[in-house]
């Protein structure tokens, strides 16, 4: 049965591309490997949760999800082209295990085409772990050095596990291929299948001394530091893809990718929506009275722009491209500054008299919502 990603993500079928993003986002900092290490489960969700997103966020995928129930649009064979082995889904001969269908063509060919699945197989393991950023280096972007830990292939014996190098000899078993063919009995009958020589482990070599430097495993655990380049306007729980900065492979494969899980730390008083920045600002009540200048905070910059007198609670007021650069574009989002009047503490004598004067002056019309409560009062 097919996965449902819009469950998978707790999104409706109807959700704007802004809200599938931001599920996305929250789930993946929820569950990512590095903040769930003996979770189990958690890394599976991970898992979930990024193959949903990269399906509901592509607008073809996302269509031939909706129409078909896949991403790859209608899927033939079983029982949703209506014909056909029973045996066979999506995803290839199930019941054997067998991953797609270049294990189905390799099984009744017996010895077919492996180099694409060979590849893959041999690849090396991406490497994923959470960079976390101040508000500022996310919206300007940042050079960061990064230390990392990863399989490389051991110099010393240049990946064979043998002493030097050389200390192995040919396997006798497969010739030095790698590769054997094995013979399976299934529901058809006799089949050959081409598979990794289990005598050399597919390497096509016997060693005759390990390593010292590996004890032949070839490969060594290393810390390394790379430095990476942050673009400006990246967002929380956006990935970022090194390619071949991951662990090394098997066999000569390529090596396996680093994953940079962006965390954007917390801001003492802005906070971020997509590109714009938000701020609530206290001032005092006779700065909303008298209007006047006020200093706010944008990316490494202070703003200053004029309130206008009789300025109210709540009101925002926005500040065009002071907000975050768009990933990837020229053009930024805004700063919404929302007022918060604040009334003083405590009054001397002076100060009260004053404002008893003013308050003689003022009548019940200078203040619409509080005659309408007076209104709807004084009918009951």
């Amino acid at each position: 049965m097919a996965k449902d990603y819009y469950s998978v993500l707790g999104v409706s079928k109807n959700a704007t591309d802004e809200e599938i993003k931001s599920a996305y986002r929250k789930l993946a900092k929820k569950h990512h490997p590095d903040l769930n290490k003996d979770n189990e489960e958690s890394q599976k969700k991970f898992q979930e949760i990024n193959e949903a997103n990269e399906v509901l966020s592509n607008k073809t995928k996302r269509a031939n999800f909706d129409k078909y129930g896949s991403a790859d649009g209608p899927q033939f064979g079983g029982s949703r082209a209506g014909g056909g082995f029973s045996g066979f889904n999506s995803g290839g001969f199930s019941s054997q295990g067998f991953s797609g269908f270049d294990d189905i063509f390799n099984i009744f060919s017996g010895f077919g085409s492996t180099t694409n699945s060979s590849a893959k197989s041999n690849r090396g393991e991406d490497i994923a772990i959470r960079i976390d950023l101040t508000l500022e280096e996310a919206a300007l972007g940042i050079n960061k050095k990064i230390d990392i830990n990863r399989m490389e292939e051991c110099k010393d014996c240049k990946g064979t596990g043998a002493k030097g190098g050389t200390e192995f000899y040919t396997c006798s078993s497969c010739g030095g291929s790698g590769k054997k063919e094995y013979v399976q009995q299934t529901i058809f009958g006799r089949i050959a299948n081409v598979g990794d020589c289990k005598s050399c482990n597919g390497t096509g070599k016997q060693i005759k001394e390990k390593c010292a430097t590996c004890s032949g495993n070839g490969f060594i655990k290393a810390t390394r530091t790379i430095s990476v380049n942050i673009p400006s306007g990246i967002d929380e729980g956006q990935i970022m893809t090194v390619k071949g900065e991951g662990n090394a492979g098997h066999k000569k494969g390529a090596k396996g990718d680093l994953k940079l899980v962006i965390s954007i730390k917390a801001h003492t008083l802005l906070k971020r929506e997509g590109t714009n920045l938000y701020i609530s600002v206290p001032i005092p009540f006779t700065l909303s009275i008298l209007g006047g200048p006020l200093i706010v905070p944008g990316i490494k910059e202070k703003i200053e722009f004029n309130i206008p007198p009789l300025t109210q609670t709540g009101s925002t007021f926005k500040i065009k491209n002071k907000g975050i650069k768009y990933l990837n574009k020229d053009s930024r989002g805004d700063l919404f500054v929302t007022i918060e009047v604040e009334m003083p503490k405590t009054l001397d004598k002076s100060v009260k008299k004053l404002l008893e004067e003013i308050d003689e002056n003022l009548d019940a019309n200078s203040y619409s919502d509080y005659k309408a409560y007076l209104n709807k009062l004084n009918k009951k």
